[in-house]
């Protein structure tokens, strides 16, 4: 069985699941929350998965990564720069993939569009990153990236800088516009974050009325 990240002649590609964030503003860990009758980490996870030959879960330290509810097969990848931010977490996945591609989501967006996501993998010829634009900011953690960006991460955070898209100008983005995505996510839910306790009550709404 071919990949559908294979499909476009790119190769295949590894999913890489940023779990490394505190989860302040929620007060507990969101990753293991209940959401849909899974852990919200695993719901994530479902919807990668079919998309990519490896999943990668980005931790800050081991006893994050053995707390989490992971598959077997399932690689745990801890933060190289531990005060890195999401830039770091992306920066670690990515060294640590087997594959040249990466996929990069948090693990706190639940309505990730496996139509859109597609549609993403098949974007990567000739670039070394594919970002949403909704609107006038991209969406980096909801974003594929080669491997051919880490030196430009790397740079950032050697010095400190960690806005993801702080390295962009030194890579071929390919970015696509919002009516782009809209064609397969018309409400742009791919991107809600579960942040606070408003957003996990907003979002258990929608998984509500999707059943």
């Amino acid at each position: 069985m071919v990949h559908p990240a294979e499909s476009s002649g790119q190769g295949p590609v590894t999913g890489i699941i940023l779990a490394g964030g505190r989860s302040r503003r929620l007060g507990r860990d969101k990753a293991v929350e209940p959401f849909g009758g899974q852990p919200l980490i695993r719901r994530v996870i479902g919807r990668v998965a079919p998309l990519t030959s490896e999943i990668v879960v980005v931790v800050a330290d081991s006893a994050r990564g053995d707390a989490l509810p992971l598959d077997s097969g399932h690689r745990v990848a801890l933060d190289i720069f531990p005060e890195g931010g999401s830039l770091g977490g992306i920066f670690s996945g990515l060294t640590a993939a087997a594959n040249q591609w990466g996929l990069v989501v948090a693990c706190d967006m639940p309505f990730l569009n496996q139509g859109l996501l597609k549609h993403m993998l098949a974007q990567r010829e000739g670039w070394d990153a594919v970002v949403p634009q909704p609107g006038s900011y991209p969406e980096p953690t909801h974003a594929l990236y080669s491997k051919d960006c880490l030196a430009g991460m790397e740079t950032r955070l050697r010095a400190n800088d960690l806005k993801i898209s702080g390295f962009f100008d030194q890579v071929r983005v390919k970015y696509l516009a919002q009516e782009e995505i809209e064609t397969f996510d018309p409400e742009l839910h791919s991107f809600f974050n579960v942040n606070s306790p408003e957003d996990l009550e907003r979002a258990r709404e929608l998984v509500d009325s999707e059943q």
